[in-house]
């Protein structure tokens, strides 16, 4: 069985990222009600030319719509950061 966070990575693949950078916070996170249900906290940063003319919502929604079955039972918070690669620089 893949990791959550390999599941993540697969999952966020259909977006044709040039670049995922995917952080499990959790650890920093114990004792806090979300993580007592077993929920990971998590920060990706993602790269996209599929983010090109839509605003920072849309980005967030397209994430968000590939990971939704996993909030908020696998996931309890998530942090996105989506740019395209202009955005970032390359």
């Amino acid at each position: 069985m893949a990791s959550l966070v390999e599941e993540i990575r697969a999952r966020l693949a259909v977006l044709e990222p040039d670049t995922v950078e995917l952080d499990d916070d959790s650890a920093l996170h114990a004792g806090h009600p979300g993580a007592a249900g077993g929920g990971g906290h998590f920060r990706v940063r993602i790269v996209s030319a599929v983010f090109a003319g839509e605003n920072r919502l849309s980005r967030h929604r397209l994430v968000y719509d590939k990971l939704a079955d996993l909030i908020p039972h696998r996931i309890h918070a998530l942090s996105i950061d989506a740019r395209t690669p202009e955005e970032a620089g390359r």
